[in-house]
């Protein structure tokens, strides 16, 4: 199944499932921190116990070794990084490739091993490991972070990739967060799913009282897609 041509790998589809299944993924109106109403919401918080949080991370790794991204070393950023960037650490051990991990703490600590950086030192190319990029925010933050320590942010991971236009001061761009990532900041970013991968899904299950959602979804694209 494919949306305007845009084929959905296996991976994608089984995800968007897994999602829905543990309730991450949810259809109704909510309002986005861009007060726009999404006809989804996908709440990575839900991945909320340790059977759940292990097969994210399974999913993660299978996009990253599939899409072919070297890195030396994964960053978990404050605050849902941290789990995400350790579970799929520990997931890529388990297969062999055993990556050094490190996390940032929101405020810096003025006692014990002091600063806000935790884990092994930052080094080489780095993978940031989050869950969505909204407006780029912790990847910017990232971006200080790693540098100031003298490494290299060279790609992110993220579970969904919503293709839309991101707000710069409440304006609407005609770019997303994840393509200013691409292309202004020069990063990979290798996502599980996208909006086309969620709508692919939708297609595919017209049957199971998914095509309204599908009909909503088209028409918040076709709102706020970037191009």
């Amino acid at each position: 199944m494919a949306v305007d041509g845009v084929e959905s790998s296996a991976v994608a589809q089984d995800f968007v499932q897994f999602a829905l299944d543990a309730g991450v993924l949810r259809f109704g109106e909510f309002k986005t921190k861009a007060g726009r109403l999404s006809p989804y919401f996908f709440n990575s918080g839900l991945f909320d116990d340790g059977a759940k949080i292990a097969r994210l991370a399974g999913f993660y790794a299978d996009r990253l070794i599939e899409s072919g991204v070297e890195f030396d070393m994964i960053f978990g950023p404050a605050y849902k990084g941290i789990p995400l960037g350790a579970t799929v650490a520990a997931e890529l051990a388990r297969r062999g490739r055993n990556y050094p991990f490190a996390y940032n703490r929101k405020e810096a600590k003025a006692h014990g091993e002091g600063g806000n950086l935790v884990g092994a030192p930052l080094k080489g190319r780095v993978l940031i490991v989050d869950d969505v990029m909204s407006a780029g925010t912790a990847v910017r933050e990232s971006i200080a972070a790693i540098e100031a320590a003298g490494a290299t942010p060279h790609a992110v991971a993220i579970a969904l990739d919503r293709q839309e236009k991101a707000t710069e001061n409440g304006v609407d761009v005609a770019h997303s967060a994840v393509q200013y990532v691409r292309n202004q900041l020069g990063l990979q970013v290798v996502a599980i799913a996208t909006l086309d991968d969620l709508l692919n899904y939708l297609s595919g299950h017209a049957a199971a009282d998914l095509g309204a959602h599908r009909e909503r979804v088209l028409a918040y694209r076709a709102r706020y897609g970037a191009s």
